[in-house]
């Protein structure tokens, strides 16, 4: 019964964190960036592809499955084969917990090659954002703050 409490909880944590992760969509911005003056550059939208954007990767996801693998490990046999079954229990388990975090977090994103106005060409990813598509031809401001930068219709 202990066991199965300290899985449900490690699992609600990684649930509950895996929430955490911020937006990298053009419709999102940081506490720090509101209100803060940005730069505007116009340009034409040269191309758009679509891409993926790697999950995260902290120490939450491994932490999480090596407890949850330990604690299940533990309970297998008894004595040094329930230590040993825990170890190996929680390896797995931390890789394991690694995978699910990147792929929880993994997200589908948008490559944009701007011609900007000042004769410079660029290239930005950011999140994909239901209804806003980017097509070749399409006039686009391009909002930096912060060293963070944005296309936005």
């Amino acid at each position: 019964m202990k066991n199965r409490y300290m899985v449900t909880l490690m699992l609600g944590a990684v649930l509950a964190l895996g929430g955490c992760a911020s937006s990298l969509s053009g419709d999102v911005y940081s506490r720090d960036d509101a209100r803060a003056p940005q730069t505007v550059r116009m340009g034409t939208v040269e191309s758009v592809r679509l891409v993926q954007i790697e999950g995260t990767k902290t120490v939450i996801g491994p932490a999480a499955g090596a407890a949850i693998g330990g604690v299940a490990g533990s309970s297998v046999g008894g004595g040094r084969g329930s230590a040993i079954a825990a170890i190996v229990g929680a390896v797995a388990g931390g890789m394991a917990g690694a995978a699910a975090e990147e792929g929880i977090t993994r997200t589908q994103g948008v490559e944009i090659i701007v011609n900007e106005d000042g004769g410079y060409t660029r290239a930005y990813v950011q999140e994909v954002v239901e209804g806003v598509n980017f097509a070749p031809g399409d006039r686009v401001r391009i909002m930096s703050v912060n060293g963070q930068s944005r296309v936005v219709k």
